[in-house]
């Protein structure tokens, strides 16, 4: 679980658009059976406590963030630590390192988009590890690369869930509707707080990481809302419960701010096939690409402990799963069940 986050909360959602297409009400009254999901193997044994993302960039290689650490370190694909973003000429001639970093990713050209929380700014690195960029954001949650040569972040205290930006730092569009569900502008606040991923055709996946019914929507390149999955069943009950009462007394107090544990815990697609995998504490859901939720696991560790998930890299034939302090597992990528 990230330190940086207050624990925050949210009520149930609504969709807002006659394009947003809902979860078959088949997916919703599903019972799903878990099997039991056990990491083959730690990677990148170097990495544990601060863990924050892993990406796969160009050239198979792979680019890890920790926090606090001044760079995003770059690996082949053998796990040999071959650079950093920056790079360490970069920052003795610039002084331009990571000070906080919270979310990052990379593009197809291997540029680096960092939301560094400590400067307040989202930093863009050239491929070859120089400063092209600073935006200033207050605060700067997640970040991910779209077509056309622009990013997208998600900031809780914004207009919008997603903000969207040329390479120059220019804002070429908003969208998401917040979630205004208490007369307290800190609560509301709280209640946008969430994450970006995003899949090969630009469409990308925002998460309500504290909503009590766990939710995701879907946007497409150009921030249409295209698909919302908001888990309602009776699993999920006790906590949507607990949280609602806790926003409750919130409300009759001042100064008080619920304190509750963060609901949804993990979010990663499939780049190719749009697949979305949700982790709930240590449940890990895989949905397909029109919201279905398909299968059920418990993630373990490979001597057996129990694994909550704070990444999810999907690949085509295997899980890149990572949490602070435990660092990066790889998981074999189940198959998929016959329908």
């Amino acid at each position: 679980m990230h330190r940086l986050h207050k624990v925050f909360f949210l009520a149930a959602l609504a969709t807002t658009t006659a394009l947003a297409l809902s979860v078959p009400a088949r997916a919703q009254e599903q019972t799903q059976f878990e099997t039991d999901l056990v990491a083959k193997s730690r990677v990148y044994n170097a990495v544990g406590a601060g863990f924050r993302e892993v990406r796969r960039g160009p050239n198979g290689n792979y680019y890890v963030l920790t926090a606090p650490a001044p760079a995003v370190q770059i690996y082949d694909p053998t796990g040999k630590r071959i650079g950093q973003v920056p790079s360490a000429s970069a920052v003795a001639a610039k002084g331009a390192p990571i000070i906080y970093g919270e979310s990052f990713d990379v593009d197809a050209d291997g540029r680096v988009a960092v939301c560094d929380r400590g400067a307040k700014a989202v930093k863009i690195y050239s491929p070859g590890g120089v400063l092209s960029i600073s935006i200033p954001i207050p605060d700067p949650v997640s970040v991910v690369f779209l077509p056309g040569d622009e990013f997208a972040v998600a900031s809780p205290d914004g207009e919008h869930l997603v903000t969207a930006y040329d390479l120059a730092g220019k804002v070429v569009r908003e969208y998401g509707d917040r979630e205004e569900i208490a007369d307290r502008a800190d609560v509301n606040m709280q209640v946008n707080f969430g994450h970006l991923v995003a899949d090969a055709a630009g469409n990308n996946y925002f998460s309500f990481d504290y909503l009590p019914e766990p939710t995701v929507r879907k946007f497409d390149h150009v921030g249409y809302l295209a698909l919302e999955i908001s888990l309602k069943t009776l699993e999920f009950q006790p906590a949507a419960q607990a949280a609602r009462k806790a926003i409750a007394r919130s409300e009759n107090s001042e100064t008080s701010i619920p304190s509750l544990h963060r609901i949804i815990s993990a979010v990663g697609v499939d780049p190719q096939t749009q697949e979305l995998w949700i982790a709930i504490g240590t449940l890990l859901m895989r949905f397909d690409k029109d919201g279905v939720r398909v299968s059920s696991f418990r993630t373990y560790l490979p001597r057996g402990g129990s694994f909550e998930p704070s990444q999810i890299l999907v690949e085509r034939d295997r899980l890149l799963i990572g949490a602070d302090p435990q660092g990066i597992y790889e998981f074999a990528k189940p198959e998929k069940l016959p329908q």
